[in-house]
């Protein structure tokens, strides 16, 4: 019944292995609202007027968070090297100087300051640009850590040494992200199983990494169709190493390995 819920509200497709996991997680809710079973827990959720509010404790519980700073490095590169001049060299022609990419499924962060970084980067010779980031996560707990930008040292490593100096503070603690990239990026809370996203205006680039494979084949359809209504014309979307999109050739061309373009 869980499976069911979770799959609804989420669109997380959970296997049979993920049972123990998932029980292990949802024990401290049970904990903390004082009930005895995953019985009344479910009817909790699903009769009790609080529930709706303690379907986002569901969530976060269940939900995903593995990232890393420049996690698979090589989507950095082709976006330093190639996506970021291309679009540079059109914008000064045609006086368009406005770009807008999007994290979807941003964690705690590391993604879309990595985004930043890079882009700050590309840009710092031009002037003029108006570019921002809009980072997007289900779970509230990690929108609230990315928000704050606070990591440990340890988290940093994958981090290149001027790119450290430059662009993260050091604490007591580990590091802080510099207000200059916190300016940059937006986080905000979105469920992909929104019948509607509220964002109005389409994306040159978009992010959505390590995420589809927790879904079944319609809803990563379906949320592909929503990133395609959501991408410029021959926007480009990068998806994780183990994801593909090749059965939606009619949407999107393959650009290289798990980088796609519109069609």
């Amino acid at each position: 019944m869980f499976k069911e819920l979770i799959h609804r509200v989420s669109g997380i497709y959970l296997s049979e292995q993920k049972k123990k996991l998932v029980v292990a997680r949802l024990s401290r809710r049970l904990r903390a609202l004082n009930l005895e079973t995953f019985t009344q827990y479910y009817h909790y959720l699903t009769e009790n007027p609080a529930g709706a509010s303690e379907i986002e404790n569901l969530i976060n519980r269940v939900t995903t968070n593995k990232t890393d700073f420049f996690r698979e490095m090589h989507h950095f590169e082709f976006l330093r090297d190639e996506v970021l001049p291309a679009i540079i060299a059109k914008g000064e022609a045609t006086g368009n100087r406005r770009v807008r990419i999007w994290s979807a499924g941003c964690s705690t962060g590391e993604e879309p300051y990595s985004i930043a970084i890079v882009c700050s980067e590309g840009f710092k010779n031009h002037r003029g640009w108006d570019l921002k980031i809009l980072a997007t996560d289900l779970d509230t707990e990690v929108l609230q850590r990315a928000g704050r930008g606070h990591y440990p040292t340890q988290a940093l490593i994958p981090v290149p040494g001027e790119y450290l100096t430059k662009y993260f503070v050091r604490t007591t603690e580990g590091y802080i992200v510099s207000d200059a990239l916190k300016y940059m990026v937006a986080f905000r809370k979105l469920n992909f199983m929104n019948a509607v996203f509220p964002m109005k205006n389409p994306f040159d680039i978009i992010f959505c990494r390590n995420v589809i494979i927790y879904f079944d084949q319609p809803t990563k359809t379906e949320l592909m169709n929503k990133f395609h209504a959501h991408l410029k014309p021959q926007g480009l979307i990068f998806i994780g190493h183990s994801e593909s999109l090749m059965s939606m050739k009619e949407k999107f061309k393959y650009v290289k390995h798990t980088v796609y373009q519109k069609v």
